[in-house]
């Protein structure tokens, strides 16, 4: 047989490679897929409340390391019983009831009981996909590399929920990575890290080429210091930069305002966490926490970073696209231009739980009347997202002795 290797990239997700295996002597087939990329920081979790037959068709990556289940028939594919798939949700069911069907000859031969008992299960699963009532479905991936279609991307999806997680000790062994821990270097002093910038090795995200990441502390006035690191790979010219907080997390959460009304307000600096998310009520548009990471840019630079992450979705602007949804990202990335363009008004919004993004204030140190910068305190879950409630900082050496 032939074997052919596809190497793919998916918006919202990272590098995929797809084979597909073919026989022309017995006409058996067979495809996979495999992640390109290296494991995520944090693991992912997928919760979307399947409600109508649209759901069953919604894009999926399942890697082998991703756990799937359905919670109302107490159903679970376990991590690494089956090879990764891009497919749809229809086709992760259609999948299952393949399997559980493929030994119910043998299985109706030894023991009746338990085929009778498997084939009413297999009935229950065949009847999820006329979803003539709604169900859950989760994708939980320790390695944070599977992928649940959102079809109202860039608009935020209130039946898919998106959590990403610390992964736990047995989740890290199961992936290969205890052990690895970072080797301890004396820590320069603050001045000297201001003066310096920083060289260390890594591999580029496009091509795996070694290359090297650039990283420097700046001071941004009125605000404070933040890290830019900055990769450049001389192989394939792949150049990318991220932005991190060199500060403590804020007491409290900050919500910043701006009412787009000139086209000056687009040089605006700016300076995304990558725990901010963004809004523009006008086009009913929400960037979640994460997306586009950590960035120090302009306010006109970040606009064009969001449209090019729209244009660059093939769900929506590919080959699986619908016209209806083709339709739709047209629409929404004209009226972006012209916000761009200073064309028309709108007002764009910041919301950073750890209070570590800023938008600057042209009029400083006056107020900017166009600017609204709010704190607020942080939720419950908030917190637990930034894992603020599991920690203590004081009196920690006391328990710690008692303990002994």
């Amino acid at each position: 047989g032939v074997t052919r290797l596809l190497l793919t990239r998916i918006p919202f997700f990272k590098e995929i490679i797809v084979s597909s295996f073919a026989c022309d002597s017995c006409s058996w087939s067979n495809t996979e897929i495999q992640s390109a990329g290296r494991i995520q920081e944090q693991g992912v979790r997928y919760t979307l409340a399947v409600t109508s037959r649209q759901d069953m068709n919604r894009e999926v990556v399942k890697t082998d390391c991703a756990t799937a289940r359905i919670p109302e028939l107490d159903f679970e594919i376990p991590a690494f019983t089956q090879k990764g798939v891009l497919t749809t949700i229809e086709g992760i069911i259609d999948r299952a009831v393949a399997g559980l069907e493929q030994d119910q000859p043998v299985r109706r031969a030894t023991d009746e009981e338990v085929a009778s008992k498997i084939d009413e299960f297999i009935g229950k699963l065949k009847q999820l996909k006329e979803v003539h009532s709604s169900f859950t479905f989760i994708i939980d991936d320790p390695s944070g590399n599977s992928f649940v279609e959102n079809p109202h991307a860039p608009q935020k999806d209130d039946a898919l929920v998106v959590t990403h997680y610390r992964r736990t000790p047995q989740q890290a062994a199961m992936l290969g990575l205890e052990g690895e821990e970072p080797d301890e270097k004396p820590a320069d002093s603050a001045d000297d890290l201001r003066n310096e910038v920083l060289q260390f090795n890594t591999n580029c995200p496009e091509c795996n080429a070694p290359a090297n990441t650039n990283m420097k502390l700046v001071q941004i006035p009125h605000f404070k210091e933040v890290i830019i690191m900055a990769t450049n790979c001389d192989s394939c010219g792949h150049r990318t930069n991220e932005v991190k907080s060199g500060g403590a997390i804020e007491a409290q959460g900050t919500r910043i305002t701006l009412r787009i009304t000139d086209p000056s307000d687009m040089t605006r600096d700016i300076l995304k966490s990558e725990t901010c998310s963004v809004e523009i009520p006008e086009l009913e548009f929400e960037l979640g926490m994460g997306a586009l990471g950590g960035k120090f840019t302009t306010l006109e630079g970040l606009l064009k970073d969001i449209r090019d992450l729209v244009e660059r979705n093939p769900f929506t602007l590919g080959d699986s696209s619908t016209p209806s949804k083709t339709e739709k990202l047209q629409e929404f990335i004209g009226k972006l231009q012209e916000i761009v363009e200073g064309k028309t008004t709108a007002h764009f919004i910041m919301d950073d739980p750890a209070g570590n993004s800023y938008l600057q204030n042209v009029y400083a140190p006056e107020e900017d009347p166009e600017l609204k910068v709010e704190r607020y305190e942080r939720t419950f879950e908030q917190n637990e997202d930034l894992g603020l409630n599991d920690m203590k900082t004081e009196g920690y050496e006391s328990e710690g002795a008692s303990g002994r």
